[in-house]
Parts: C-alpha cells; structure tokens; sequence
C-alpha cells in the first residue's frame, strides 16, 4: 500500500480465509484477523470493516486509515454506478 502522493508505503500480506458473495470477507494478516461485512439497507450498500488494531500506531490512527480506505471504495464505487 503506498500514500498517494508517494511519501510512504507499506507491503500488506493477508490470507482469505472465508468469502461469502455479497455478505462476508474474512482474512487474516500476520498473528491479526480481519472482517468485511456487507448490508444491505433503504439507502443501499453499508461496509463494516472490522480488525485486530496493532501496537506501534494510535487506535484513532488505525480508524482513520481504515476509514480513508472505505471513503475511497465509496467514491470509486459511487462513480461506476453513473
């Protein structure tokens, strides 16, 4: 994973270890666990991510990280559906 802009990267490694369509990813990175959960509601599609946190940055660090990642996948996904 790389910052837009170049300034830092990071290699990120993980395992799918269940995939439902539509519903469910799970997957598992290093000794942490990680889940993807998709509902559907009135207003559409709503994504859960939710993870084991590591030690060397803030909890909030981890969140917002996480959530610039969705923010991206909404827009991404909301300019494809046009």
């Amino acid at each position: 994973m790389e910052a837009k802009d170049g300034s830092f990267g990071f290699d990120f490694e993980g395992e799918y270890t269940q995939v439902t369509p539509h519903k469910l990813i799970e997957y598992t990175f290093g000794d942490r666990i990680g889940l993807v959960e998709f509902s559907e509601g009135p207003a559409g599609v709503t994504v859960t991510v939710t993870f084991d946190s590591e030690d060397s940055h803030s909890e909030e660090a981890q969140r917002s990280g996480w959530q610039a990642i969705l923010d991206n996948f909404a827009r991404h996904v909301s300019a494809r559906k046009d």
